[in-house]
């Protein structure tokens, strides 16, 4: 039993399709999970264009999308994503912050609405459903693919994400604002454990003062986290537009004289885990 991560894309904020953004790349937040030969997508930044092109040459019928949140670079690639205007497909939208509110269908179909896209939400043919949930839920996607979220501290709110395939779990805990000296427990219990920990490192520690509210986190406190919870590794995650790849280098030199188990996120990047 196997759980495979692919990074599709791994910065924050805004893509930056730039020469000096090669290395690490570009594209917004999208990861591919693949629980064998399940596959699960989480967040459709711009990312998630490339995967879709992915999907389409395997053959890929059945397809969950987990949402963290729905700020733009975590959605605007979602227009983009091929398989969803394909009729063969089914495609299941989860997100865990719209509950009781908008709800994910209403928030996808605003983003492609006159006058800001010119195809709607309802030219995608695919077999959709749309379903919002209480961040902190659990439940089963596939047999033998279980998923546990909790709420992430984020303007509009976010959800953290944990899945766990036989033995192994990777964990997705993106866009979430740390209180210094306040290690977060919805956080340290959802990633207890875990093989990979995909984390906001949007800010360095010198940035992130000036940036409180803003809803992100450093990788020193995602070190801190995964110590405390005993998580085997830990992913540097959505870069900030200005980190370049010298700056992202000189960043992942620093974290891994830290702890040397964790890695700056590279866009194309695959990992293994399990047998």
């Amino acid at each position: 039993m196997t759980i495979k991560v692919k990074f599709w894309g791994v910065r924050g904020s805004i893509a930056c399709p730039s020469a000096n953004h090669i290395k690490y790349g570009g594209n917004t937040s999208c990861v591919e999970i693949d629980a064998d030969g399940h596959r699960l997508v989480m967040d459709a930044g711009t990312g998630i264009r490339g995967l879709g092109k992915t999907f389409l040459k395997d053959n890929v019928a059945d397809i969950h999308l987990l949402l963290t949140h729905t700020h733009w670079d975590h959605i605007n690639g979602f227009p983009f994503f091929i398989p969803a205007y394909d009729p063969r497909r089914k495609l299941h939208i989860m997100a865990g912050h719209l509950r009781g509110r908008e709800g994910i269908q209403n928030v996808l179909a605003t983003q492609m609405d006159n006058p800001m896209f010119p195809v709607p939400l309802s030219a995608m043919q695919a077999r959709m459903r749309f379903e919002d949930f209480e961040a902190g839920d659990s439940f089963d996607i596939y047999e033998g693919v279980h998923v546990r979220t909790t709420l992430l501290n984020h303007p509009n709110g976010a959800t953290g994400y944990r899945i766990e395939h036989g033995a192994n779990a990777v964990c997705y805990v993106t866009d979430t604002e740390h209180v210094p000296g306040k290690p977060d427990q919805n956080i340290l219990s959802l990633i207890e454990g875990a093989d990979l920990v995909i984390y906001d490192s949007t800010y360095t520690e010198a940035e992130f003062p000036s940036k409180i509210g803003w809803g992100h986190s450093t990788w020193n406190v995602g070190v801190e986290l995964c110590r405390m919870a005993g998580a085997k590794s830990m992913a540097i995650f959505h870069h900030d537009p200005e980190h370049d790849d010298a700056f992202m280098d000189k960043l992942e030199a620093e974290a891994q004289a830290e702890w040397p188990h964790c890695f700056a996120a590279r866009e194309g990047m695959e990992l293994t885990y399990g047998d």
